[in-house]
């Protein structure tokens, strides 16, 4: 992919990053900077997948398309994660893909799976995700990301290249797809789909964080101005489209969609991404209420998760831990207007069915019940324990 916006499928070329997440490089042991409080604290600079193996439908790396073998991992608060939830939704995978929730709020020994009874996740039948990296590869010295398969028969870590996972779901996983599901990843859009993902991962997925969590003023200014000319740019795109790219929902639209459904919550504050809101964008504003009102996107947010996770596990650059009751997120529900503007979401599919029971957001997340002034509820599992595992997300 020549242009210079594209390569590794939406990710950087510059060799730093898989997108999986958070890293900070030069870590030391000093444990002012270890873990979740060395956030903002450390140079920032995304990693690469260190588990990079693929599920395909003819099984080459090993590990072959098979109903009921994979474990999805995920967290609602992570972004990253996030998009293979709504992908695995989008295509109707619920049944070929079991869903594990982690808690928002880990320790720095991993993601853990507190929300689960006993406090184990009722498949794998581990405490930590940091056991699956483990399984794989004894102690593993890296940080422990989501989202990660896992083979449920062995227990092992198979990837955490979320880069790949999405695309692979796309495509790979075609056979076990739903009737009427969406081509997230259309062969002959597929050069213009890599190059706006290339350019919305670079400067708005990667660059919230390097704002978020630079260390001096020209690094932070510099990921300032690199995500709002992007942003502007977006805008500029989206005033007479509906989606990025074609007439339908692509695998671009749900990348760019992570990180704005998150960035009045928590970007615009939190990570000093303040040029303006969200809501201040009538056209970014519009075009994210769609995609949140469109069946597999607003239905797999959990706000509450969302906030408690970035205020209270990144104590580098909010070391109170104080979780802000705003903003108003009731505005995800008013009207968006874009269907004027044409675009069929689901091609020649159809919607996806209902949410299944067990993996709905509770109405503590939804937006409906977070406005202005409302306390955050308490959430079971909150805490950090001390611990020897670099967490990313």
């Amino acid at each position: 992919m020549p242009h210079p916006d594209a390569g590794n499928n939406g990710g950087p070329t510059d060799g730093t990053s898989d997108g999986t997440s958070d890293d900070a490089t030069d870590a030391t042991t000093d444990a002012a900077t270890d873990g979740n409080a060395g956030y903002g604290r450390k140079p920032f600079k995304r990693s690469r997948s260190h588990f990079a193996d693929r599920i395909t439908a003819d099984g080459r790396d090993g590990w072959p398309v098979e109903a009921g073998r994979y474990r999805l991992v995920v967290s609602r608060a992570c972004p990253w994660a996030s998009r293979a939830v709504i992908s695995r939704r989008l295509l109707g995978l619920e049944e070929a893909i079991s869903l594990a929730l982690t808690d928002p709020i880990q320790d720095d020994r991993s993601w853990r799976f507190t929300l689960d009874p006993d406090g184990r996740d009722p498949v794998l039948g581990i405490r930590f995700l940091s056991q699956a990296y483990d399984a794989r590869e004894k102690d593993y010295p890296g940080g422990v990301s989501v989202p990660a398969l896992v083979d449920v028969p062995s227990g092992q870590l198979v990837t955490n290249d979320y880069q790949q996972i999405t695309l692979d779901f796309a495509t790979e996983w075609a056979a076990l797809h739903r009737p009427g599901a969406p081509d997230l990843y259309p062969e002959p859009l597929r050069e213009e789909i890599d190059v706006v993902m290339a350019g919305v991962y670079r400067d708005v997925n990667n660059g919230v964080y390097r704002a978020g969590f630079a260390t001096g003023q020209s690094e932070y200014d510099a990921a300032f101005r690199d995500l709002f000319r992007r942003l502007d740019l977006l805008s500029e795109r989206l005033h007479d489209r509906r989606y990025l790219v074609g007439d339908t929902l692509t695998e671009a639209d749900i990348r760019l969609f992570t990180t704005l459904v998150r960035f009045d919550a928590v970007y615009h504050g939190h990570f000093k991404c303040n040029r303006f809101k969200l809501t201040e964008d009538p056209v970014l504003w519009a075009y994210a209420k769609d995609l949140f009102q469109t069946p597999g996107f607003g239905d797999t947010v959990d706000f509450h998760h969302i906030k408690q996770h970035y205020y209270r596990v990144h104590t580098g650059i909010n070391p109170a831990g104080i979780v802000p009751a705003g903003p108003d997120l009731s505005g995800w529900l008013t009207p968006h207007h874009r269907e004027e503007l044409g675009g069929r979401p689901f091609g020649d599919g159809t919607p996806p069915g209902p949410v299944p029971p067990a993996e709905e957001v509770p109405p503590s997340g939804r937006p409906e019940h977070l406005l202005t002034g409302s306390a955050p509820r308490p959430h079971p599992g909150a805490g950090s324990d001390p611990g020897s595992r670099t967490v990313r997300s």
